[in-house]
């Protein structure tokens, strides 16, 4: 992973979303109107914490999110999704 020159504060947490379906099981092609968006990436960045509650979740763990969660962010031409701790559901494998 490259070294990322964004550092969250708090209780933030910087997520890189996994790209949307862009095929069913089936292998029926699905249009970009379509997709939904995606609730599961991987974290790339994370802040230190609250002095009361330290981070769970860590560089590299693959995270499952709200639908709405976070807001989102450009930087470098990709894209990212600035949120809270508290935003993400679990932490997958």
């Amino acid at each position: 992973m490259a070294e990322m020159n964004i550092r969250p504060l708090a209780d933030r947490v910087l997520v890189e979303a996994k790209p949307a379906e862009t095929k069913t099981a089936s292998g029926i092609y699905i249009p970009d109107t379509a997709q939904e968006k995606p609730q599961e990436g991987i974290v790339v960045a994370v802040g230190n914490g609250k002095t009361d509650e330290p981070m769970t979740v860590k560089v590299g763990d693959t995270v499952l999110y709200g639908k709405y969660g976070g807001t989102e962010i450009k930087h470098e031409g990709k894209d990212y999704l600035m949120m809270r701790e508290s935003d993400i559901f679990a932490i997958l494998g």
